[in-house]
C-alpha cells in the first residue's frame, strides 16, 4: 500500500500546472513559430520540432526517439495536420514515460522497518529541502521518521537539516563536523531501531570532483548500515536540479556510476523553462523519477505521475 495518496487531487494538479508554467509557455511559443504558415507536418516542421525539444532539455537521444516515432506516424497516415501535432507529441511522450517499468511507484515496502532512504546529490540541488519535505509528508501519513546528518563536510548542511528536523518535528542524529559519515549513518539506524521508526532519511555529501572518493564513501556508508540492517539502504534517491538542464544529465551519469541509484527526484521545476529534462532523464536512465519539486510549499514535492505531467505540460491556457 502506498504511503502517499495515489489519487491526484485538485490541489496537486494546480501546483503541477503552476510549477510547469514557464516550461509550458516557452515550449508553446516556440511550437507556434515552428508551424506558422504550415498546414501539415512536413520535414521542415519536424526539423523545427527537433530543435525545440532539444532546447527544452529533453536531450538529444530522447528527442531522436520521439521524432522517429512521429515520422513513422506521419508516413503511415500520409497526411497529418499541424493542429494534430500536439496530440501526437503528447501521445508519444506519454508512451515513452510509461515504458519505464518502474514508473509511478510511490510505494514503500512497509515490511521493511525502518525503511532506509539514502539521499545523494551535489550541493545546491535541493537535497536537504527534499529530505525535509519527505519527512513532513511521511509524518503527515502518521509515520515515525528519523533524519541522519551524514553530510559532515559542510557545517551548513548539518545546520540546514537540523532546522528542517525542528520545523517538521522529527528527531535528527548528528555528530561534529568532519566526523565519519558512515558513523553518523550507523548511529542514525541504531536510534531508529530503538525508537521503532518507520522511515530513516540519510543525507550524504555530494562532492563530484573526485568520483573515486565519492564511490568509496557511499559504499562505506552502505556497508556500515548493513551491519544493523542487512538490506539497507532500501532506496538510494538521487536529487537533481531541473533548472540545470543538461548538467542534470551529467550528474545522473556520475552518481549512477558511483552508486546503485534506484529512484530520482527532480527539483526546482517551477523556476525554469527546462521541464523537458524530466522526460529525457526518465527515458535515458530507466530509473524511476519518483518525485518532482514544483514549488516552495511542503506539499509541492509531488509523486511523479507521467500522464499527469504530460497533460499539464501540454495544457494550453
Amino acid at each position: 500500500m502506498s504511503w502517499f495518496k495515489k489519487i491526484f487531487n485538485k490541489e496537486e494538479k494546480e501546483s503541477l500546472d503552476k510549477g510547469l508554467e514557464k516550461s509550458r509557455q516557452g515550449f508553446f511559443e516556440k511550437m507556434t513559430k515552428a508551424v506558422v504558415g504550415k498546414s501539415k507536418v512536413d520535414e521542415e516542421v519536424l526539423d523545427n520540432l527537433e530543435e525545440i525539444l532539444i532546447a527544452s532539455d529533453v536531450g538529444a537521444a530522447t528527442t531522436i526517439k520521439i521524432i522517429e516515432k512521429i515520422e513513422d506516424r506521419v508516413a503511415r497516415d500520409k497526411y497529418v495536420s499541424t493542429e494534430e501535432l500536439d496530440r501526437l507529441l503528447r501521445e508519444e511522450i506519454t508512451d515513452l514515460l510509461l515504458q519505464n517499468p518502474h514508473a509511478n511507484t510511490g510505494n514503500i515496502d512497509e515490511t521493511k522497518k525502518p525503511y532506509v532512504i539514502m539521499v545523494v546529490g551535489v550541493n545546491g540541488v535541493g537535497k536537504t529541502t527534499t529530505i525535509g519535505k519527505l519527512a513532513y509528508q511521511f509524518k503527515q501519513q502518521g509515520k515515525k521518521v528519523v533524519l541522519g546528518a551524514a553530510d559532515t563536510f559542510r557545517a551548513a548542511a548539518v545546520d540546514q537539516l537540523t532546522i528542517w528536523s525542528e520545523r517538521v518535528g522529527v528527531p535528527i542524529v548528528k555528530q561534529n563536523m568532519g566526523s565519519d559519515p558512515a558513523s553518523v549513518a550507523f548511529d542514525t539506524l541504531q536510534s531508529a531501531i530503538a525508537q521503532q521508526a518507520d522511515v530513516v532519511l540519510i543525507d550524504t555529501a555530494g562532492r563530484l570532483h573526485n568520483k573515486v572518493n565519492l564511490m568509496n564513501e557511499l559504499s562505506k556508508i552502505k556497508r556500515v548500515m548493513q551491519k544493523l540492517i542487512p538490506d539497507a539502504p532500501h532506496e538510494i534517491l538521487l536529487v537533481l536540479d531541473g533548472s540545470t538542464g543538461q548538467n542534470a544529465f551529467e550528474q545522473a551519469k556520475q552518481f549512477t556510476a558511483a552508486t546503485e541509484v534506484n529512484a530520482l527526484a527532480v527539483t526546482k521545476l517551477d523556476g525554469t523553462a527546462k521541464g523537458g529534462v524530466v522526460i529525457g532523464i526518465s527515458d535515458q536512465f530507466q530509473i524511476p523519477v519518483k518525485y518532482i519539486g514544483v514549488g516552495e510549499k511542503m506539499t509541492d514535492l509531488q509523486l511523479f505521475n507521467g500522464e499527469e505531467f504530460v497533460n499539464s505540460f501540454f495544457q494550453k491556457k
